[in-house]
């Protein structure tokens, strides 16, 4: 079986957030599986310079409104074709905007071309490749179903993953005419949407099966709090919504072999860990003291809930508990924990900014990492923590509540308790949470039990890849 996946960033070429992390894994858990999968991504700077040798396989004179080459290579066990578009890529900034963090306004179209060049990838354009099945990723890549169904030429079966239903790609109307759609797809069940294009939607409406990357926010996203508008829709899928958990790349994310952190470690030789909190502690100019470190590692949202843990830093400080904060994002959190490590340089570290090897290095030395979400649709990050013994403290909500195992009484006493469940996403929820972790890590010998069950819990792609695997089977089968 062959599969084509349509993504806007993929690991290790480009990555903004857990959607490269799951389109750079997802190929090489599949071919377990017996399923090939080649990629389509933008040919971005940062993905053009690692190239190599690529061969033209198509050449696009008009795609809307731009020439581009489909290139063909092999990067880092990935086999991928890749948009050469210069007129939409070659652009400084990140993926989705400029240097200075704002969108591009053309961002309609550049994406629109990706996914019209996955649709007719899908149909032949490549010679002697044909997919059996296209899985388009997110907002960025949802229109591939979309210009798929409008051909009316035979086509492959196509699934769409909502990685965050909180991006949409909705556009105003005029830009309709723009998209090489037939005018019949101005309607309610094709991209229409509110009076707007929207691209989600679209794909949506257009796609054979949703999926989305936990089972619970599959639940989540059909009620009218976590639908963001499209709820209606989703439920109407009905059997052809379905919930994966996603994995994380264990041969990337492995403290046993990691380059990137300070002393190597396992489940059997644990007492190695804590050379690498030493070096977190000179890394960031902590106080060397006995007691825990409590991390952030991710975008500093209100999504995430990264002003609940801002509110709480002074307050987390005077239990003795020092913090490392990784991570960029609206301009008023980055200023209230930068403020926050003012107030106490030597018991709070902060990098704005994101820095991959970084992430290693706190996940190897801190103790626990803060992850209050208010909604999360299955987090990576906690997964992260679980394979290097930090452990999650997280809001029941999407995949954290699907991937953690609360340290109660009974998960406790039965030594299967992995971290710390609360809710609500709420600051006072939080702090008391912190105040349960803080007394777990006092009981040195319930912590180091805590921290075996979350090393050993299966955060790899086997389940969820042979899930995958079997749903593609079944909508071959019809």
């Amino acid at each position: 079986m062959h599969a084509l996946g349509v993504a806007s960033e993929i690991f290790p070429l480009i990555k903004t957030g857990g959607l490269a992390d799951v389109a750079g894994a997802l190929p090489g858990a599949l071919a377990e599986h017996g399923i090939a999968s080649t990629t389509l991504v933008p040919g971005y700077p940062a993905v053009m310079q690692q190239l190599g040798e690529a061969a033209i396989v198509h050449r696009f004179k008009d795609l809307l409104g731009v020439e581009a080459d489909i290139l063909s290579a092999r990067v880092g066990g990935l086999d991928l074709f890749v948009l050469d578009a210069p007129t939409l890529y070659d652009r400084l900034g990140g993926p989705y905007g400029d240097a200075g963090g704002q969108d591009h306004p053309d961002n309609w179209r550049r994406f629109a071309a990706l996914a019209k060049a996955g649709a007719l990838i899908a149909q032949g354009a490549v010679a002697d490749y044909r997919p059996d099945i296209v899985h388009a990723h997110d907002w960025q890549a949802a229109m591939t179903p979309v210009y798929l169904a409008a051909s009316n030429r035979p086509r492959p079966k196509t699934i769409l993953t909502i990685h965050n239903l909180a991006f949409q790609g909705n556009y105003p109307s005029t830009i309709f005419p723009m998209l090489d759609l037939p005018p019949t797809n101005w309607s309610i069940e094709g991209v229409e949407y509110y009076g707007n294009v929207g691209f989600l939607k679209g794909g949506l409406h257009a796609c054979d099966v949703v999926t989305t990357v936990s089972p619970t926010y599959a639940d989540e996203i059909v009620t009218p709090g976590g639908g963001m508008g499209l709820d209606g829709l989703l439920s109407g899928r009905g059997e052809r919504l379905v919930g994966i958990v996603n994995g994380i790349d264990t041969s990337v994310w492995n403290p046993e072999t990691d380059p990137a952190i300070a002393s190597p470690y396992s489940l059997h030789a644990l007492k190695n860990r804590a050379h690498n909190k030493r070096a977190l502690e000179g890394e960031f100019g902590l106080r060397r003291e006995d007691g825990p470190i409590f991390a952030v590692v991710s975008r500093l949202t209100w999504q995430k809930g990264l002003d609940l843990v801002a509110e709480i830093c002074d307050a987390v400080v005077e239990r003795g508990i020092r913090m490392v904060v990784v991570g960029s994002g609206e301009a008023m959190i980055e200023g209230a924990f930068l403020a926050a490590h003012a107030r106490h340089p030597d018991l709070i570290g902060v990098r704005i900014g994101y820095d991959e090897t970084l992430a290693h290095r706190v996940q190897a030395g801190a103790d626990a990492i803060l992850i209050p979400s208010r909604f999360e649709p299955c987090g990576l990050t906690q997964l992260y923590g679980l394979r290097y013994g930090c452990i999650p403290v997280v809001a029941k909500v999407g995949g954290l509540a699907d991937t953690v195992i609360d340290a109660n009484y009974a998960a406790t006493t039965a030594e299967a308790a992995t971290g710390v469940i609360f809710s609500p996403p709420a600051a006072d929820a939080l702090l008391k949470a912190v105040d349960r972790t803080l007394r777990l890590y006092e009981d040195a010998r319930t912590w180091k039990k805590m921290q075996a069950s979350a090393m050993k819990a299966d955060v790899s792609w086997r389940t969820s890849a042979k899930l995958y695997a079997d749903l593609y089977r079944d909508l071959l089968r019809g």
